[in-house]
């Protein structure tokens, strides 16, 4: 019995949980099944021309790269990373890699909404910078400036002991925080951090094959799963929620094993205890999408990338609300502020899921392009985040999503 009840538990920890349970909820509320939201895919095609007008100003050529936490290292079209990391007489492409999970490990748990009034002045161009790229910036800095590594000639990695005892005045100096300067979800961030540190140190089995105990040694525990030189992408997924699970603060768990960002919603049926869960994993395959490239670089032919999902996040889903494909069926909604785990925003995010994989055949077929040729990771980078982002700016001066969510700077 425990042993089935594990099995369900981690079943939830997948891709495939978070595809199958979305579409679940599509179908509900096509079906009128849903309390918060009616929804009218006629206004999919709207949704699908704006996505590819702001996909074609950005990639003229229409050659994509994935959404990932490697676009925001890229200032003025300048990739600071790169050119950071070109300098480096590295040992071997798996040391570069271990380096650079590092950094897309740190940078993705950092990376959880900034607010709309923070910034981070840019000591290379002088430009303030805020939101998602500000906190990409920001952390690239920390990482190149060694705040995370043990070993001063060493800056270029983040280690265990390090991140362990993350002191959050440290990362306030470094997030460039004061009165005037606020940053949403800072302890949030820094507790993040520090449960990242303890949980590796914990585990060398997993992070320390071939190092000292560092985030970056997952490259190993998933290269070491690689088939002939290949890794299906919702194995990197489920090497981030397995291994890196226990670290989000405490939300549902099933036989002992954390569900991270997964929430209840008694409409999603199943025979078994997994009834009324609607998994999300919303950062951790943000994270996973980030480690495509490295593992890429280090010469693994990384296949399946549109066996993960879409994003369940603000920008993704206030395209389809501002867009008027979800409709609050209370417009007083619009309003209030939710909590995360209300049922509205379970909702929102589920069918955001559903909805971007309509999307991503919608976009194909204008384009005359197949899943391998223009798979979902390029479609959100193209793409669905970059115009829900412009129609949340052209229909709200600040650019705030049309939905107002209660974080705690560990799911958006």
């Amino acid at each position: 019995m425990a042993e089935a009840l594990e099995q369900q538990a981690r079943s939830l920890l997948s891709a495939g949980a978070v595809r199958a349970r979305a579409a679940k909820m599509l179908e509900i509320g096509l079906a009128g099944g849903l309390s918060h939201f009616t929804i009218d895919l006629d206004r999919m095609d709207g949704v699908a021309e704006a996505v590819l007008a702001v996909t074609r100003k950005a990639y003229p050529t229409l050659d994509i790269p994935f959404h990932a936490r490697w676009r925001h290292f890229v200032l003025g079209g300048v990739d600071r990373w790169t050119g950071l990391a070109d300098k480096v007489s590295w040992p071997d492409r798996a040391a570069r890699a271990r380096a650079e999970f590092d950094l897309a490990i740190v940078s993705v748990l950092l990376d959880a909404g900034a607010g709309a009034t923070w910034r981070y002045r840019d000591a290379v161009t002088g430009e303030s910078i805020g939101r998602s790229e500000g906190l990409a910036i920001a952390s690239l800095d920390m990482f190149a400036g060694g705040l995370f590594s043990g070993d001063a000639r060493a800056p270029f990695r983040a280690d265990a002991d390090v991140l362990a005892k993350l002191p959050l005045a440290s990362l306030a100096s470094a997030f460039q925080v004061s009165d005037a300067n606020p940053l949403l979800g800072l302890d949030g961030r820094t507790d993040l951090l520090r449960r990242l540190g303890k949980l590796v140190a914990e585990r060398a089995d997993i992070f320390g094959l071939n190092d000292t105990p560092r985030p970056g040694g997952l490259f190993d525990h998933i290269a070491a799963q690689a088939v002939g030189g290949a890794v299906a992408a919702p194995a990197i997924l489920a090497a981030v929620l397995n291994q890196l699970g226990p670290i989000w603060p405490s939300r549902l768990e099933l036989a002992g094993i954390p569900l991270g960002d997964c929430w209840r919603h008694p409409a999603i049926e199943a025979d078994d205890a997994t009834a009324g869960l609607v998994p999300l994993h919303k950062l951790s395959q943000w994270l996973s999408y980030s480690l495509i490239e490295p593992l890429q670089r280090a010469g693994f032919d990384v296949t399946d990338i549109d066996g993960l999902t879409g994003l369940a996040e603000y920008r993704n889903g206030g395209l389809f609300v501002d867009h008027e494909v979800l409709r609050l069926r209370d417009p007083a909604d619009a309003e209030r502020a939710h909590a995360v785990d209300s049922l509205l925003v379970v909702e929102w995010r589920a069918l955001t899921v559903a909805l971007l994989d309509r999307l991503a055949g919608s976009v194909r077929a204008r384009l005359g392009r197949t899943p391998e040729t223009l798979p979902l990771a390029s479609i959100l980078e193209g793409g669905t985040w970059a115009a829900g982002r412009a129609i949340a700016f052209a229909r709200r001066p600040d650019g705030a999503p049309p939905l107002k969510v209660i974080s705690d700077g560990t799911v958006f």
